[in-house]
Order: C-alpha cells, then structure tokens, then sequence
C-alpha cells in the first residue's frame, strides 16, 4: 500500500481549507472553540488518528467530537490512547503543531511526523469516530472520517455516542473483546446487568426509594439514558428524564452538571418534586455526574464529585475488608476538592490521599499507583481503576467469598476507561441501596466549607505558574505570598490561583468557614490577581459593600 501524501494537501486545500490564524494548543479537554473554524482542525486530527494507530502498531485509536459542558456553538475533539486513555503528552505538543501549520506546509508537516516517529505508512491503521448530538457535529465527523481516509486508514464510525462509550469502544476492540464487545448494545448490556444482579430485585431498602429525577443537559447523556431504561427489566430503577434535547432546549443551557455544580441551582424543566427526592445532572457527553436536592423549605443542597468519591471510598474499604483480602485502596483529589472532604477521609475513612494538577490524564495516572484506585475531581468527573493483580486476588476470592462475587459485579459495573457518568450513577444507586441511605443520610457524613471561584481576565494567563499540584503561585513573584496573608485572616480558610487552559483567565479558588467569609476571602484574591498578574476590565466589587 502506498501513501501520496499529495492527497493530503489536495483534501485539506479543497475541502478543509485552514480558516482561522488564532494559534490553539491540545489540552486535556483535546482542542475546543467555534465550530465554524474547526473544519481544518477536525480534518487534520483524523490524519493524526491514523498515524498514531500506525504508530502503535495497528491499535485502535478513539477520535471523540464533542465539547462536553460548552455552550451549543462550541465543539471539539480529542483522541483516545489505545488503553482508554487520554492522548500520551508528547503527541499533545505534535497535534498543536500539525493543526496550527498552514496548508501550504502541511504536506511537508505530516512527513516530518512519519519521519520523526518512524511510522510505517504501510502498515494497517484502525480509527474509532464517534460525536455528540450539537447540529455542527456531523459535519465534523465526515472531517475527521476524510482525514483517515486521505491516510487510506480504516475508519468506523459510531454516530452519537457519549465521550464515555467511546472510550469503552476503544477499550473493548484494544483488548480483543476482554473487557467487552466495541459495540453500544453491549455496553448498555454490560453495565445492566451487574447493576440488576447487584439489585438482587431489592430496589428499596431502609431510607433508599427507588426514584430519581435526570437532568440530561440536552444532550447525549438524554438520549442513551432513555436507551438504558427501555432495557432495564422490573423498574430496577424507576427515572425521569429530563432536558432531553428534544424542542427549543440548548446543550448546557441553564442545565447539565456544570451549570447546577458552579450556580449552586437546579436546572431548568426542572418538575415539582418532594423535598429530599434524588436528582442528578449530567453534561453535554455525559462524563460528569453531580447529584442534588432540596429540603422541606426548598434550599438547594448539592452533592458533587467530592461527595460521590467519599460514598466510594468508604463503601469499597468495607467491601474489600470484607472480601478478607489486602488491596493497597486510595484517593486521588485535584486542589478545588473541599477541604473537609479530605479531611473526613484521612481521618474518618483513613484512606490514603494524593493531590495532583488539574485535569483527569493527572487523576488517572495517579490512580493506576493503587491496586484500588478512586478518582473524581469535584466537578463530578470520575472513576475507579482496579490493577491487574487486585483483580485476580479478587477472583481468588470470589471461589469461596460471596462478598468477593459482588466486588466482581461492582468492577463490572464500573468504566474503568474514563469518567462515566451514567456508570457512576448506577454505581451510586448501588451503594446508596446497599446501605439503605437516602440523601439526608449520605449529606450528613461531613458538612462542606462554604466556597467560591472567581474568574479573572488577564492580558495573558501564562504569567501565572504554579507548583505542589498547582497549589501555590511561584510567578509573579509576590503574589503568593499576599495570597498567604489574606488567607491568615480567615478561619478554615485556603485560596489558591491557576491558569485557565482555555482562555486568557486566571480561576481562584477560595474556602472559608463562613459563606461571607468565603466570599470576601475570594474578593480579596481575585483583586490581588488583578492587580498583580495583569487584570483588565473593571475592578471586582467587594461583597461588603454590594449592598450600598
């Protein structure tokens, strides 16, 4: 088989021409802006996405399109690593490149990449397409499906997905079907049925009700959970469905995860409901889950990633003690988990904690270190990973322990590739049954410190870096140590400031013992921000004397 590589410069001046000269950097969340300029870029990963499975020898690599929690007009894409996980980082620095040459020298680019990496253009390369449901998705999709094809790569694509499935996808074919079938029907399967074996056709047990209110966030995340209850049998889990993207309602609009997690609210549509009933948000590619409630004088009560993570935690320590076998279990958290979540599970729990930087390839690492490991940032992105060696010393067990048999269907259950949020959300439903708790019990394990986060507008965020798992400032110099003397004055209190990923912001992050506290404390940072590190825009307005 032989490659022109002429083609690809034919494909990408005729039909993707590059339209924008703004410079984007691959990140964590891949690359993300307007869809209207993303034509090139979608074209482009989907030469990458061949090259990278030549690369690794004929694996499949994952192509996911979507923007996750963005407004509607945004999109995205991101490549999926032969594991399920994110794209390895030195091929991070190559995908910025290869989108940001111009057309004009991209022939000459991709031969740099085949030439550097010693890639066999002859060789069999198989890439795995899937998208979210935004209008511009499908359009995106044949740019990514051409890219493959200008490569004469295989391409199968999967329609609308979640990012999660795709991932799953990724996994199973990788694995020559040991971890599934790379099929949505097997999928749904899997997870279904440990989940109703774990029911054990118990769906009530002490405070648990079997009811539950989703908020879809218009998007994909709707559409798949009505696919898993028309496959669940005896109303193993009786739930509503709404924001299902059906009409005039937007992905992400006023709803989703993100929007109830950050405006501390419930999403729009959302129906009369009794006090305490049980309601879950998911984004746009449903890969975030966050839970919530109101109480009998209809205060809004949320229970976010930190909450779910300490559910896990605990649940699986008794699990495992149970089981009579020894696992190395710990937890990963990123810098923006509440403080009195960490400290309910070092000293409550005592599992081990690890902090590391933002953004879930930091998390996942990490995780792997463990033989059990939980991560889950607080924005309700999340996972468990089991090593090799806990899963056979699990099925050891399993031969004479019935507790060792349910910690098999809990693996089953789990997504092990990514954050997934319907998989944690059954798995929720689990453990929230097993223990007969309803969501007065699981809030009353530990009181959240009231916090906040500010964004601030900088000329350029690279200015601000950052070190101990992006937890103190070292530039500009000087700004941490102000940081410092704010945060003295404060009782329980703790600020830190990072680079946005995306945009020319700096987020702050602030915890306090006291809602004014918080919100003073967070004032005070962000002004230092402003003033310190390049602030443009009008000065923040102190909390204290919003009133006057």
């Amino acid at each position: 088989m032989s490659i022109n590589l002429r083609t690809v410069y034919a494909f990408a001046r005729e039909m993707y021409p590059k339209n924008s000269k703004e410079i984007i950097q691959y990140g964590t969340a891949g690359f993300r802006g307007k869809a209207e300029f993303l034509d090139s870029v979608m074209f482009r990963m989907g030469v990458l996405a061949t090259l990278r499975s030549r690369y690794r020898e004929g694996s499949v690599i994952g192509v996911m399109i979507t923007a996750s929690h963005n407004p509607e007009p945004d999109n995205g894409v991101k490549l999926i690593d032969p594991k399920g996980e994110m794209l390895e980082s030195s091929w991070e620095k190559i995908a910025t490149d290869l989108v940001n040459v111009s057309d004009q020298e991209l022939e000459q680019h991709v031969a740099k990449i085949i030439k550097d990496n010693q890639i066999d253009v002859t060789s069999s390369s198989h890439v795995y397409v899937g998208m979210d449901n935004r209008y511009h998705s499908p359009r995106l999709l044949k740019a990514v499906a051409d890219g493959v094809i200008a490569l004469k790569g295989n391409v199968r694509e999967f329609g609308i997905v979640t990012t999660p499935m795709m991932h799953y996808f990724v996994v199973a074919a990788n694995t020559k079907e040991a971890y599934g079938k790379p099929t949505e029907e097997n999928y749904y399967e899997k997870l279904i049925t440990a989940f109703e074996k774990l029911r054990n056709d118990r769906p009530e047990n002490g405070n648990y009700r079997n009811t539950l209110i989703f908020d879809g966030a218009n998007g994909v995340g709707a559409r798949k959970m009505l696919q898993f209850i028309k496959r669940m049998h005896n109303h193993s889990l009786c739930v509503t469905v709404i924001n299902q993207g059906i009409g005039n309602g937007k992905i992400n609009e006023e709803c989703g995860a993100d929007h109830v997690k950050v405006q501390q609210r419930s999403p729009i549509s959302m129906p009369a409901v009794e006090p305490y009933t049980r309601c879950v948000s998911v984004d746009g590619d449903a890969d975030r889950v966050v839970y919530f409630f109101t109480n009998e004088d209809g205060q809004f009560n949320l229970l976010d990633g930190d909450r779910i993570a300490t559910l896990v935690a605990g649940y699986l320590m008794d699990l495992i003690k149970s089981c009579e076998i020894n696992l190395r279990i710990g937890l990963v958290q990123t810098a923006y988990a509440n403080g009195a979540s960490t400290d309910y599970i070092v000293n409550e729990l005592k599992v081990p904690v690890s902090c590391v930087p933002t953004g879930v390839k930091h998390l996942h690492h990490k995780a792997l270190e463990y033989d059990v490991g939980i991560y889950f940032e607080a924005n309700g992105h999340g996972t468990i990973v089991f090593s090799d060696n806990a899963k056979s010393i699990i099925s050891e067990a399993a031969k004479t322990n019935d507790n060792a048999k349910t910690l098999l269907l809990i693996i089953d259950l789990i997504n092990e590739t990514v954050g997934d949020a319907i998989s944690d959300m059954l798995l929720v439903e689990t453990i929230l049954n097993h223990k007969g708790w309803d969501v007065k019990d699981w809030s009353a394990a530990y009181n959240d410190l009231p916090n906040q986060q500010l964004k601030i507008s900088v000329q350029d965020r690279n200015v601000i870096k950052t070190t101990d798992a992006e937890r103190v400032c070292v530039e500009p110099k000087g700004l941490q140590e102000e940081i410092n003397k704010v945060v003295a004055n404060y009782k329980r209190g703790r600020a830190f400031v990072r680079p946005s990923g995306t945009e020319d912001v700096v987020r702050v992050y602030a915890e306090a013992a006291t809602k004014e506290d918080v919100q003073q404390l967070s004032y005070e940072v962000g002004l230092l921000v402003q003033r310190l590190a390049g602030g443009v825009g009008p000065e923040l307005v102190n909390p204290s004397n919003a009133h006057l």
